[in-house]
């Protein structure tokens, strides 16, 4: 008898441990976009780019940089908690190649809760771009960029917790865009 209990004690706490794994990898994968309906566009581009970083890559990728350089060092402890890098870029020679429900149906996945829309630039006669943030609490969680022309059209997502400081502090370094953003620290 005192084995049963201690093996339904231990079955109970494996349950327990198996649940709060699994709520932990939900919470990353809500940021995780279906990018499968863009795979039709592939056949109507001149060119097109898919980058794939899952967390195993990124784990991987991460220890060629060095921790004794100062900028290498801080873009590894940046990258090394993400769940995954995922871009689909596209150009097209003609304009028009794709539908605005080719990206409605991403947009789409950006109404879902805890996503917000950051920046939304829409013009008639250049780029359209729109960034959202995915958050939990005060926890950016994710990432998405839509930045669609006549003929080119770009996906980003991040996945995972990102630190915006130490995303600021980098840019400009390493091939990172300068942002050209101050930091300021809250009294």
């Amino acid at each position: 008898m005192k084995h049963r209990l201690q093996y339904y004690i231990k079955l109970l706490f494996a349950c327990g441990l198996l649940v709060i794994c699994a709520s932990a990898t939900a919470g990353a994968q809500q940021a995780r976009l279906n990018l499968d309906s863009l795979k039709n566009l592939e056949a109507k581009a001149s060119d097109s780019v898919e980058v794939t970083l899952d967390e195993n890559t990124i784990k991987l990728a991460s220890k060629f940089l060095s921790d004794k350089k100062i900028d290498e060092a801080e873009v590894k402890k940046l990258v090394q908690a993400l769940k995954g890098v995922y871009v689909k870029s596209f150009q097209f020679e003609h304009s028009d190649a794709y539908t605005k429900e080719d990206v409605d149906q991403i947009r789409s996945q950006l109404t879902a809760p805890g996503w917000t829309r950051l920046v939304g630039v829409h013009s008639k006669r250049s780029d359209n771009v729109d960034v959202y943030m995915m958050h939990d609490g005060d926890n950016i969680t994710g990432i998405a960029v839509i930045a669609a022309s006549k003929r080119e059209l770009l996906v980003v997502n991040i996945v995972g917790p990102i630190d915006l400081e130490k995303l600021i502090r980098l840019s400009g370094k390493l091939g990172i865009p300068d942002l050209d953003i101050d930091i300021i620290k809250k009294p």
